[in-house]
């Protein structure tokens, strides 16, 4: 009769674990890619969605794209019982704030919430940018369509709502249209500190711009390689922390770069035709995207975007010179890549929203020994299997081995040295699925 009950157990987790990966699958296969060249076409077609643009028509500027977008997640919510809170959150900027600024302005970020169950205050966010720019970033009067950049991102983001939104997640998810990036980041500088004003606990942040061109200004056609840019450790980090890494290393392996390591495995496992490119830069050289102001207070966060970029059609007034066409005008853009990528950002909100949460604490030791010992406290979340140690290579960028320990608060790992690898664990849900792996953040010697 044992015997029995533990194939039975076993089998029904299994079953657990099927039907997990079919939920993946079928969130895939729901994303259309009409839909997102419908949504691109509607935002191309408010003419600039420039920061600074007209916020009074209802045909043009940024004042109608917001409204749409905010109209739009609102019908969304209307199709899953009302399950998504819709609201702008605004914040007042002046020339003072920045060279951009030319002059007063209410920078409104369009947030659609869409609460977890189980932990209704713990989030992880999909953004696109609304705001869009020609040749001069202070010109908001000029023709501006921003198909690409960033028409492309805030489509995709969308698009995750009206097919997450079918969905009931263990965390919340926030779908958010963010403006004022290409005055300085404005939009998440003020959602960043938002989130901090209310509490909320953030998993992380995949920040989509760019997401449609397959055709790079290097000449190369790609319509499966995509970027993933995230930044080593984070900004604000303590100074006890920066001088333990001198000692016991973990230059690569911030909360940042395993929220890339995870968006890269989900998308090995799920989407093995893509090809996930992990970038160990806080974002494309000496520029900058929206996921930053939230890695300015230290949350994790990454950029997801497309692997070959077409200068000649960002941030260019429309124009021909020299016979070539200028300007970020839809045709630009591959509907079936944007569909790719934003399928990527789906199953990975999907995946962390229906994970355990991180633990708080990892300690390791095992310094002149030939074993690896691990200490942590334990989740108190009930929807918790056990936990997973990681290790790999330290010139390795992904992790290489894994053992899962089940339901423990401490291990050893042995006959295994720990000066020749870097170490970490996950939370492993009953449903299979995991958190983002914590690196060891203390020490210990007994």
């Amino acid at each position: 009769m044992k015997r029995f009950l533990i194939v039975f157990y076993l089998l029904s987790i299994s079953l657990t674990f099927a039907q997990t990966d079919r939920d993946f699958y079928q969130i895939i296969d729901a994303i259309s890619s009409q839909r997102i060249e419908n949504d691109i076409q509607t935002l191309v077609n408010f003419g600039t969605r420039h920061t600074l643009s007209d916020t009074l028509s209802e045909t043009r500027g940024i004042g109608a794209a917001r409204r749409w977008i905010k109209k739009e997640f609102e019908n969304i919510s209307k199709g899953c019982s009302n399950c998504l809170e819709v609201f702008y959150q605004k914040n007042y900027f002046t020339p003072q704030d920045g060279d951009r600024i030319v002059k007063p302005v209410w920078i409104n970020n369009v947030v659609a919430i869409q609460r977890g169950k189980t932990h209704p205050n713990r989030f992880i966010i999909m953004s696109g940018d609304i705001d869009s720019r020609i040749s001069d970033p202070t010109n908001f009067k000029g023709d501006s369509p921003g198909a690409n950049d960033n028409a492309s991102g805030m489509a995709g983001t969308l698009e995750a709502a009206r097919v997450l939104s079918q969905y009931s997640f263990e965390n919340s998810i926030i779908y958010v249209g963010l403006a004022g990036e290409e005055q300085g980041l404005f939009g998440g500088k003020g959602l960043a500190q938002y989130a901090l004003d209310k509490g909320w606990e953030i998993i992380g942040i995949l920040n989509n711009d760019m997401i449609g061109n397959i055709k790079g200004v290097d000449g190369v056609i790609d319509n499966r390689t995509f970027r993933i840019f995230s930044e080593p450790v984070p900004a604000n980090e303590t100074e006890r922390a920066r001088s333990a890494r001198r000692f016991y290393g973990g230059e690569v392996d911030g909360i940042s770069r395993q929220l890339a390591r995870y968006i890269h495995s989900t998308v090995q496992k799920y989407m093995p035709e893509m090809n996930p490119m992990m970038v160990y830069r806080l974002d494309r050289f000496g520029r900058g995207g929206h996921h930053r102001p939230f890695n300015d207070v230290g949350f994790a966060g990454v950029r997801i975007m497309e692997a070959h970029e077409n200068y000649i059609m960002q941030h260019q007034d429309i124009r021909v010179e020299n016979g070539i066409a200028y300007g970020d005008v839809i045709s630009g853009v591959d509907f079936e890549y944007a569909k790719k990528l934003t399928a990527v950002n789906a199953i990975n909100l999907a995946s962390l929203a229906w994970a355990p949460a991180a633990v708080s604490n990892l300690s390791i030791g095992g310094i002149v020994e030939a074993s690896v010992k691990f200490k942590w406290l334990p989740s108190t979340d009930p929807n918790v299997a056990g936990y997973k140690i990681y290790w790999r290579d330290t010139t390795q960028p992904t992790w290489q081995y894994s053992r899962y320990v089940g339901n423990v608060t401490q291990f050893t790992l042995k006959s295994i040295i720990i000066d020749n690898f870097f170490f970490g664990l996950s939370t492993v849900g009953k449903n299979g699925l995991e958190s983002l792996v914590v690196f060891p953040n203390d020490i210990f010697r007994n």
